[in-house]
């Protein structure tokens, strides 16, 4: 998801004491700008440019040498010009080192310059009315009707009118394996719950928060209980993998989970791992995190608490807030014997560093660094021991299969790399070819792409050299791609191996309204109930609630080298927005409406995604109401 970032607004805002030069700003551009401010500021900047909390901590350049931020912008304390003219073209141009990209490729000089008129206006006591934001939808041929399926308990910020202000926080639904009466559904807060179908009666099964004692579930960010999966045998061994953040910087021991929280969690020999990748210099210790994959084998899975071991598995050095671990996924079509079988695929964002200037920024392309990138590991020590590699941590195995496996200096555990957050991995199985599954990475963009790659063993997919069809500069600038399009195979930031050529999305979106914001997660559709979605990729866009589908066919054949080939997107429109703003009032929410805003989703933001039953129908949770919603009748 595009990063405003909290820093450089605020440090436009400490311009505003200047009195030089100033132009004046008439009630109409102010009202613009005021609405251009909410749009791209306000998130990360307060309504009126005092600041921000993130993480529990206050974001801002005053803050960080020492002071407070007041609320009337009066600190004269500013190292980027105090003019107009020097403020617009901070705006313009962004700060790499303060992870803003430009403005130029989202606002015209125009805006831009009543965004700077607004912002001095906060200094003063001007009243601005602020304009209606258009979320307007581009016309659509199929119509999709949603169906209450479930409320989920309020864990949400309910004060907030920031993304922490979500009702809910639960983003994965998995029905169990086999004849399923029961779904399993995460809360970034902490709790995995287990909803009865039958009943619709949820229980608590695991509670990260209470659990482990540096758990951390930030507010506002990819945090907590972020995800799980059901091992391929998991109706023969009740072996289930989790996936959750830590804080860093605890005392040694201090990681080990809490006895007698879990009554039948049985913790003996329960040992935490040294973090992978400990070295990677993070450019502020309150932002760094660990990512931890636990082993948990339930000796009875027919009840609804948990029963049984636990093993660390994986623990990974994240630094930065943004872009963490977010997936874990097995290939659904491997079957014992397979080079695949019980081989886990993990995927990895930038951790934000493509944002920033100098070596941080080339981390999805670096082969030392582990940011970027979807991993391939073995999480069972069992499994593949002829044709595999311990990993360092001893917990895992490597297989040796692995693209860069050989490759003094890399990675070993590299399957692909370059990509900025590929926050969803979901399979393709054609009937015709049931052994040869697609694997799909859902990558969120920077500037003004959202993309789905197919992710293929070695491939290089350009960020943050290229974002969807274009190429990017490290001022963040978008351009076309070069008519020999090759970049430079990056072993770390000084040694090189050569070129290669990046591969191009097979779908892609843009950042204006009839697109979206942030691409959330999706499936191809394989249930009976809508004879028009089969053999389609159904998926959405996190902010705006946007949901497309695309023709597998048409997916498949824009996988031709050319990076202009995209499959065509048909909108499944929806009145979703209108039902998630009167069920958040409804369950408690501010009389404002849905809390968050976005560049194009603009105030309020819907927060979906996308879950798949064992029959292959779909559901859609929106974190924005707390609300589970069953896809219904298509017109």
């Amino acid at each position: 998801m595009k990063i405003i970032n909290a820093l450089v607004l605020t440090l436009l805002l400490i311009t505003i004491i200047s009195t030089t030069g100033r132009s004046q700003s008439s009630p109409q551009s102010l009202a613009e700008g005021k609405g251009l401010y909410e749009v791209y500021c306000a998130n990360c900047h307060g309504n009126a440019g005092q600041g921000a909390v993130k993480a529990g901590f206050e974001i801002s350049i005053i803050t960080e040498r020492g002071g407070k931020q007041p609320p009337d912008l009066t600190d004269q304390v500013w190292d980027h010009g105090s003019t107009d003219a020097e403020i617009f073209k901070v705006l313009k141009e962004g700060i790499p080192a303060g992870m803003m990209p430009s403005l130029a490729g989202s606002l015209s000089d125009e805006q831009i310059r009543n965004v700077v008129g607004y912002v001095r206006s906060l200094a003063s006591s001007q009243t601005v009315a602020l304009p209606t934001v258009s979320n307007s939808l581009a016309s659509t041929e199929t119509t999709l009707e949603l169906e209450d399926y479930f409320e989920l308990p309020i864990t949400g910020d309910m004060s907030a009118d920031r993304v922490s202000g979500v009702l809910a926080r639960g983003s994965i639904m998995i029905d169990e394996p086999g004849d399923s009466k029961r779904f399993f559904i995460n809360d970034l807060t902490g709790p995995l719950y287990i909803l009865d179908k039958q009943t619709k009666q949820l229980t608590t099964y695991l509670n990260f928060a209470s659990l482990f004692p540096n758990f951390t579930a930030e507010r506002g960010y990819a945090a907590g209980m972020m995800n799980f999966v059901f091992d391929p045998e998991y109706s023969k061994n009740g072996i289930i993998y989790t996936l959750h953040m830590e804080n860093t910087g605890a005392p040694e021991g201090s990681a080990i989970p809490k006895t007698g929280v879990v009554p039948g969690l049985n913790l003996e020999g329960y040992t935490t791992t040294e973090a992978l990748a400990k070295e990677t210099a993070a450019p502020d210790a309150r932002f760094a995190r660990e990512l931890v994959i636990v082993e948990w084998t339930d000796r009875d899975i027919g009840n609804t608490t948990f029963e049984g071991t636990a093993r660390e598995v994986f623990r990974l050095y994240v630094p930065g807030l943004f872009h963490p671990l977010n997936e874990i996924t097995f290939n659904p079509a491997a079957r014992p014997g397979d080079p695949d079988w019980r081989v886990m695929y993990l995927g990895i964002g930038d951790a934000g560093t493509g944002e920033r200037p100098g070596p941080m920024r080339m981390h999805a392309q670096r082969l030392d660094t582990y940011q970027g990138k979807i991993l391939r590991i073995i999480p069972m020590l069992s499994e593949h021991q002829t044709t595999s590699t311990v990993s360092e941590n001893g917990r895992y195995r490597i297989p040796n299969d692995n693209p860069f496996f050989s490759q003094e200096g890399a990675r070993k555990e590299i399957w692909a790399y370059g990509l900025r957050n590929p926050h969803r991995l979901t399979w393709y199985i054609d009937p015709k070819q049931p052994r040869e599954p697609i694997l799909l990475a859902f990558n969120i963009g920077l500037i003004s792409w959202e993309t789905v790659v197919i992710i293929k063993k070695g491939a290089n997919y350009g960020y943050p050299l290229r974002e969807g069809t274009q190429s990017m500069s490290e001022n963040n600038g978008m351009g076309p791609l070069p008519t020999k399009d090759i970049i430079p195979i990056l072993l770390s930031d000084k040694d090189t191996l050569g070129t290669v050529k990046p591969t191009y999305p097979v779908l892609a979106y843009p950042h204006n309204p009839t697109g979206g914001d942030a691409i959330a997660n999706g499936f191809v559709y394989r249930g009976k109930s809508h004879p028009t979605l089969q053999g389609t990729l159904v998926f959405g866009d996190i902010t705006t609630g946007h949901l497309w589908y695309a023709n597998m066919k048409e997916v498949l054949a824009a996988d031709d080298d050319n990076p202009l080939t995209l499959a065509p997107l048909i909108e499944l429109k929806t009145k979703l927005r209108e039902i998630s703003e009167e069920t958040y009032r409804k369950r408690g929410g501010r009389p404002e409406g849905l809390p968050g805003r976005s560049a194009v989703a603009g105030g309020g933001r819907l927060d979906i995604r996308i879950a798949e039953d064992n029959e292959g129908e779909l559901y859609l949770i929106s974190k924005g109401d707390g609300m589970i919603r069953k896809f219904g009748t298509i017109k």
